[in-house]
């Protein structure tokens, strides 16, 4: 029988194990994924796990992408490059790490192009998922890229990683074409960005990695003041399908009640 897991910190809100646990039954393959609250000083053990073969893959959430990669012996060309593991798997004896945000969020992004060929964007956060972000804006060929953290030194972390990135103060809102929310401000009901949406104008895109709920206040206060939004429901199924079939060689079809499945 396969093992899975996804470890963070929290993990609570993960909707993981439903999704892979789905797509498990329905391709009749004998297996279980679960959730699991770790600290930083557990992942040496669940890399062990792995080399072992007691697990056969495992999904890595916030705080934990870029810790885990000391833990590895091999780093795909995204993961390399964002400095960030969200799958980890054992090929020819050796433990991998995938960034399978990167793909993910690109592919959530398909109807919206338009919105960030040539625009200049912010993004909100220098967590885990935030290199995955801007590899992907900087594929798109964006113009400009802000990025804004509470604390600075994660933000300078990242643009010594990327070219083309300017950093500004946290609550700073330049007049650019989309803002993408990348933290996890929104999970709880009464969490607030300060955004100048006056300044930003109408007709903009915003973009929340948060799926549930699926409308942060972030992505509310966006559409009342006459903008596009998106949440990040797409992304989290594109990511997982492709950690899917990386484990088990198998695409798994997103469809209405995949879509559906996440709703309840």
């Amino acid at each position: 029988m396969k093992k899975f897991l996804v470890i963070g910190n929290p993990i609570e809100h993960s909707l993981s194990p439903k999704l892979h646990n789905y797509w498990l039954k329905v391709n009749n393959i004998n297996g279980n994924y679960e959730k699991k609250l770790l600290t930083e000083n557990d992942l040496n053990k669940i890399v062990s796990r792995v080399r072992n073969d007691e697990l056969t893959g495992v999904n890595i959430t916030v705080p934990f992408k870029n810790k885990i990669i000391q833990h590895l012996d091999l780093l795909t060309e995204e993961a390399n490059i964002t400095q960030s593991v969200n799958t980890i798997y054992k090929k020819n004896g050796k433990i991998f790490g995938s960034n399978t945000d990167t793909i993910g969020f690109e592919l959530s992004l398909s109807n919206f192009t338009e919105y960030l060929k040539n625009k200049e964007v912010v993004v909100l956060g220098a967590g885990g998922v935030v290199p995955s972000i801007i590899y992907v804006l900087e594929k798109l060929k964006v113009s400009k890229i802000y990025i804004s953290n509470r604390t600075v030194k994660k933000s300078e972390k990242i643009q010594s990683l990327f070219n083309n990135i300017e950093i500004i103060k946290w609550g700073e809102t330049p007049a650019v074409d989309a803002v993408i929310n990348g933290t996890s401000l929104g999970l709880k009901p009464d969490d607030k960005i300060y955004v100048d949406y006056q300044k930003i104008g109408e007709n903009k895109f915003f973009y929340d990695v948060i799926y549930k709920p699926s409308k942060t206040n972030f992505l509310k206060e966006a559409e009342i003041k006459g903008n596009l939004i998106t949440n990040g429901k797409l992304m989290f199924i594109y990511q997982a399908q492709k950690a899917f079939e990386i484990w088990n060689n198998v695409k798994p079809d997103i469809n209405d009640e995949v879509l559906n499945l996440l709703d309840d």
